[in-house]
């Protein structure tokens, strides 16, 4: 266990630590926890001050307590728990769920040792272990729901270390700052926002989900790399050929209520999550609220490069919210959501979420060639699938992806048909996307169970909206334009734009 690079590049952010050929907890969390684990009556924990002391001791198991947490957080939990929720509410809290989330952190170990045990057999020759996704090395990590479940319980007890991140270029992942934001401007958002984590707590409790999640770094090299697709040049999206995908505009509705198999887009943040666990309250953050199992990825993933993007396939929602485009101020939480999307034969969800951080506070600049080559490179990164590589290299002239000539025997878009390009007959070379695992690259061995390989499906396109708009002050119009040609030359068939009332955008479907 202890020569594995991947859990190596892991294990210093974990709080776990390597026994002879096992994981463990350090032994003074053992006893603690088992008594959490009992119910009340044993640990003494019926309240969010209480709780919070038990975090504590937790923490100064794992030698963590020079680690200084938020400052407002211990009376943040005491808010939430003791002030916030009803009798019964935080009767049933401390008497059921808090004992099975220890249960749950007593588990972590044998889960990960699972995990590392069976991720080199879950696709053939394919690194799927949980490990840092480091910056310009693109891989993927698949993991359990219950692994994850696991994981954002020891955010919830805020167990993971965290005085190494910032080198690592890390986002936080404890959730010491989202209680502290709570006491700290006693807003409705940030109650709702943590009423959506602890349902989601209350859900696994009841019902531990069996899925698998994963989450994958899409890098568009900057030199030309055999395989790979390369960051385009300028030139090479003037000299590009490809028709125009189907476009259609929604006036209402949301990117996470459409009912395609499509990529869905993240308004995201460099650091995956961006103010996800802070006290953000726009469409990022409320995604990773509604689908919390994204959070996982904030432990592993360090921030976005220009030529960079994040793809999670997968995560389930638990929450139904409303609100003024359902934004910022007005973000409530309104229940239980049953998410009812089919899921693809190795366990996920056939949801697909495309972070993607768009130019902050360019103003005049954002129409300057330099940041809108990097725009509409940063959005192809994210719509592009890897196994369309031998495709893409025939839709730009000269300098394209690949390195690669347009084909002679296609002179300009006139004659090219975009269904001939992107169900053309090619041979697909797999190097760790969520959609390209083709031919021989079988998952779980699925061949010799009877089972089908993981086939590229056509007919996935982009929704999408608003992307860098808003608070980061882009040009609704440019930033559309600029989607479209993206999803086109990625090969999508369509892409579906909700316009959220933007006065810019209201004669956009005309």
């Amino acid at each position: 266990m202890e020569k594995r690079e991947d859990l190596r590049s892991i294990l210093p952010y974990l709080g776990v630590v390597v026994e002879g050929s096992s994981l463990q907890w350090p032994s003074p969390m053992i006893e603690p926890l088992k008594a959490i684990s009992r119910g009340p009556d044993h640990s003494g924990i019926q309240s969010g001050e209480l709780l919070f002391l038990a975090i504590s001791d937790l923490r100064h198991s794992l030698s963590l307590s020079f680690e200084r947490l938020s400052a407002s957080a211990s009376h943040g939990y005491a808010l939430f728990f003791d002030e916030m929720l009803s009798t019964a509410e935080s009767t049933k809290w401390f008497a059921e769920v808090l004992p099975a989330l220890a249960n749950l952190l007593l588990l972590f170990p044998s889960l990960l040792e699972f995990h590392y045990r069976n991720a080199d057999a879950l696709i053939d020759g394919v690194q799927t272990g949980l490990r840092i996704l480091n910056s310009q090395q693109s891989g993927i990590v698949f993991l359990s729901q219950e692994l994850i479940g696991a994981l954002l319980t020891c955010s919830f007890f805020c167990l993971f270390p965290t005085s190494n991140r910032d080198a690592k270029h890390l986002p936080m992942i404890n959730f010491d700052h989202l209680f502290s934001c709570l006491y700290d401007t006693n807003d409705e958002k940030m109650e709702n926002k943590i009423k959506c984590i602890i349902h989601y707590f209350e859900r696994i409790y009841s019902h531990m989900p069996t899925g698998l999640v994963s989450f994958e770094r899409k890098v568009l090299p900057l030199e030309d790399v055999a395989l790979c697709v390369t960051y385009p040049k300028a030139d090479s999206w003037s000299k590009s050929a490809t028709p125009l995908c189907h476009f259609e505009v929604h006036r209402s509705g949301l990117i996470e209520d459409q009912s395609k198999e499509a990529l869905e887009v993240d308004f995201a943040n460099r650091y995956l999550g961006g103010s996800a666990l802070r006290k953000g309250c726009v469409q990022e953050e409320i995604r990773f609220m509604i689908n919390p199992e994204l959070i996982a990825g904030m432990l592993f993933l360090p921030s976005m490069a220009d030529n960079e993007a994040i793809e999670v396939v997968g995560p389930e929602r638990f929450s139904n919210y409303t609100g003024w485009y359902r934004y910022a101020s007005s973000f409530r939480f309104a229940g239980d959501y049953v998410d009812k999307r089919d899921v693809d034969f190795i366990g996920r969800r056939k949801t697909k979420i495309i972070a993607i951080d768009a130019l902050c506070g360019m103003r005049m600049r954002q129409y300057i060639l330099e940041y809108l080559l990097r725009e509409i490179n940063k959005a192809f990164c994210g719509f592009f699938d890897q196994s369309k590589c031998q495709q893409y290299q025939r839709l730009f002239k000269g300098d394209g992806p690949c390195g690669a000539q347009l084909d002679q025997g296609i002179q300009g878009s006139d004659s090219i048909s975009r269904s001939n390009l992107s169900l053309q007959e090619a041979p697909y070379v797999y190097v760790g996307t969520n959609e390209g695992i083709h031919g021989d690259e079988q998952i779980g061995n699925s061949e010799e169970k009877g089972g089908p390989s993981l086939e590229h499906q056509y007919d996935v396109g982009v929704v999408t909206g608003n992307w860098g708009c808003g608070a980061f002050g882009g040009d609704p119009e440019i930033k559309t334009t600029i989607q479209w040609l993206a999803a086109s030359q990625a090969l999508r068939p369509f892409i579906s734009y909700h316009t959220f009332g933007v006065e810019a955008l209201k004669t956009l479907d005309e």
